[in-house]
């Protein structure tokens, strides 16, 4: 299983204090989605070995509108192993469900956000992961956190309804932030999610990880095709 994180400058702790902290969670691995103009100084391969955890170069893109969207998307797409884009408006979410160069959208519930079956359905055609985020559930108190329990409720509904791909996080910010799988399947519970659903939302970053850095490799040109050089 894996978590996204936060990353300094963006946060408090390195890369090194969060995958460090990770691993003794019990995570396999961690994927760095700081957005594009706070990337972190650390060789996260490096990192992953001194720590013995998988770490994921990712970024979320944090666009205005969809046009700036695109252009990110564009941009950043051959070269970043996992490739989020925050939503929270409805253009955005409209746009990120039907990209499928994208791999996750995430916050599609916050702000302004919303999601309907339509959109949801275009998300599992276009293999767009949903982020079910347990982070306001965590960190919010009072009425932020009963509307942010009513989203997920909302989201699980939807997910199931149209078996869409989703992935899980609690969006750390720091390493205090970082909860153990256990600790999730426990918030989750509250919105409807069984320990099976949660867990396979986190191990879903490690496979969109795996596929992606086959796609990245050399010589890639299809599922299961692969250009090989000449002996």
């Amino acid at each position: 299983m894996y978590e996204a994180v936060r990353a300094r400058p963006v946060g408090p702790s390195t890369v090194a204090r969060l995958a460090a902290t990770a691993a003794d969670y019990g995570y396999a691995g961690v994927v760095v989605t700081n957005p594009p103009d706070a990337a972190v100084d650390a060789a996260v391969d490096a990192v992953g070995e001194a720590c013995g955890i998988d770490v994921v170069d990712g970024l979320e893109l944090t666009p205005a509108d969809p046009s700036q969207a695109a252009g990110a998307v564009g941009h950043h797409r051959p070269t970043t192993t996992v490739l989020c884009l925050r939503g929270g408006t409805g253009a955005l979410n409209r746009y990120a469900v039907r990209q499928p160069k994208l791999d996750v959208l995430t916050r599609p519930m916050a702000g302004r956000g919303d999601l309907d079956h339509v959109l949801v359905r275009a998300a599992a055609e276009n293999g767009v992961r949903l982020a079910v985020d347990l982070g306001p559930v965590l960190r919010e108190t009072g009425p932020s956190r009963s509307a942010a329990i009513a989203g997920l409720r909302k989201l699980r509904e939807l997910i199931a309804d149209a078996d869409a791909p989703y992935i899980v996080t609690a969006s750390p910010g720091s390493h205090l932030e970082l909860r153990a799988p256990r600790e999730l399947a426990a918030v989750a519970a509250v919105a409807g999610f069984d320990r099976e659903a949660v867990e396979r939302g986190l191990a879903e970053w490690g496979r969109l990880a795996a596929r992606n850095r086959e796609r990245l490799a050399d010589g890639y040109v299809g599922p299961g095709v692969r250009v090989e050089e000449d002996a």
